[in-house]
């Protein structure tokens, strides 16, 4: 399902680090699955993986069914991990055009899984920044409709999500008199202000487990209502990231272990920042959550890689000239399609057999899209890695809710050993507290 080439980085890593680091790599995938780490109290995304809630997974799902019957407009409230993964799933196996899901045997679908032709809802956003202009525009657009809420939040204390949950409560009970019943909360099983809130007010809600961090939460309630919400199998992307997570167990040579083998003696060999390049527009979404699950977990003590992501090769006419001759700080994942469904060909002109178009494009006249993005992908990690970048090439088979379940399983087993191998706990995010506490010092609070 991943393949794995990293020969384009071999020349970049110091020799001496060679030495050892597989037993040290093996340490560390071993202390995530013996829980023998630090913060073995938050691996708890792995226990829900290892005893799969078949009766949870049933609930989300009929209650997805229900708001695709009844809602128009789901509006899910949460910021970082309460949104992220969601937002990525649901991009990555959602049809550009709405209309091409209905098209007979999805061959203007890029997608293994879109939606089937029943009216499904948008899923939108709220709570995850601080525009009054985006809230105020989003109630405006939601007058008429029929609409469906979804607070997600440990504590119900945030402050982002905390206020926009604020404006939209007030908004639902004004126009619905089955307010109860159009807002879910996911939260903690016992404690918290939205804990309370929804008890007061009668409002269903699901479980964040306590030893989840918002970052692993995406195959808990906090991503599969949402996604399931959207006309997605939640089960069969669940089930993905088991077969995942039963695969990495069992292989000490899995390609898991080396690619985090290799980003940390990129790490060790001087190299400060990470980007994820894609070239499948439809992965861009899971660029923000993979980004978040990396940066919140690895950047502590002054360590880890920064993580950017970039589109191509759309971010090759913008970032393109800083990738190739910019500071040599930079090691590079690609993360691609082997099957990208880019069947469609280049038009041939008439005047193309005698190479006189007006365009100068007659060399790739009759050539599928497929075979000018491989063209693209080959071309680019080559010549980054002429112009002395360290190049590693991630390949998933396809694109639907399996293949995502078990990527999103691969990318978190990765960096549970990378922070290992960096000597921190990557589970916990003391610095994200700073900016709260400034902030709430202006606030008054």
């Amino acid at each position: 399902m991943i393949t794995l080439d990293l020969h384009r980085s071999d020349d970049f890593v110091a020799s001496h680090l060679r030495e050892g680091l597989e037993n040290r790599v093996v340490a560390a995938h071993r202390a995530v699955i013996d829980k023998s780490g630090a913060g073995s109290e938050w691996i708890g995304w792995r226990d829900l993986l290892a005893t799969p809630n078949d009766a949870l997974l049933e609930e989300i799902s009929r209650q997805g069914q229900e708001i695709r019957e009844r809602a128009d407009v789901l509006v899910c409230v949460g910021i970082g991990g309460s949104y992220l993964g969601a937002d990525a799933v649901i991009g990555a196996l959602s049809p550009y055009f709405p209309s091409t899901k209905e098209q007979a045997q999805g061959e203007v679908s890029l997608f293994e899984s879109a939606p089937s032709s029943q009216q499904t809802p948008e899923v939108l956003f709220a709570g995850h920044h601080l525009s009054g202009r985006y809230l105020s525009e989003l109630l405006a657009y939601l007058e008429g409709k029929s609409v469906y809420v979804n607070m997600i939040s440990k504590s119900g204390t945030t402050l982002e999500p905390g206020i926009a949950f604020r404006v939209l409560r007030d908004w639902m009970e004004d126009r619905f008199e089955d307010c109860d019943r159009r807002i879910i909360a996911t939260t903690d099983a016992e404690r918290g202000a939205l804990r309370t809130l929804a008890t007061e007010k009668g409002y269903r809600t699901h479980i964040i487990p306590d030893d989840v961090g918002g970052r692993f939460s995406v195959l808990t309630p906090v991503g599969l209502l949402p996604i399931a919400a959207a006309g997605f199998d939640i089960r069969s992307l669940f089930y993905g990231a088991v077969a995942m997570m039963k695969e990495i167990d069992t292989r000490d040579d899995h390609p898991a272990l080396a690619y985090a083998s290799r980003r940390y003696a990129l790490h060790e060999s001087g190299y400060s920042t990470e980007v994820l390049s894609v070239f499948e527009p439809a992965l861009s979404g899971l660029g923000g959550w993979w980004q978040q699950l990396f940066g919140e977990s690895e950047g502590k003590e002054h360590k880890g890689l920064f993580p950017a992501t970039c589109l191509f090769s759309t971010d090759l006419h913008s970032l393109g000239q800083y990738l190739q001759e910019g500071r040599r700080n930079v090691t590079e994942t690609f993360l691609t399609l082997k099957d990208d469904r880019g069947h469609l060909a280049v038009p041939e002109w008439d005047s193309d057999s005698d190479g006189s178009t007006a365009d100068g494009l007659s060399f790739v006249a009759g050539k599928s899209f497929s075979d000018v993005a491989q063209a693209a992908l080959h071309g680019t990690m080559d010549a980054h890695v002429q112009g002395g970048v360290p190049v590693q090439h991630l390949e998933i088979d396809r694109l639907d809710e399996n293949a995502l379940g078990g990527l999103i399983y691969f990318f978190e087993h990765v960096v549970a050993i990378g922070g290992y191998l960096l000597g921190i706990n990557p589970f916990d995010q003391p610095g994200v507290e700073a900016y709260k506490r400034a902030m709430y010092e202006r606030l008054g609070r």
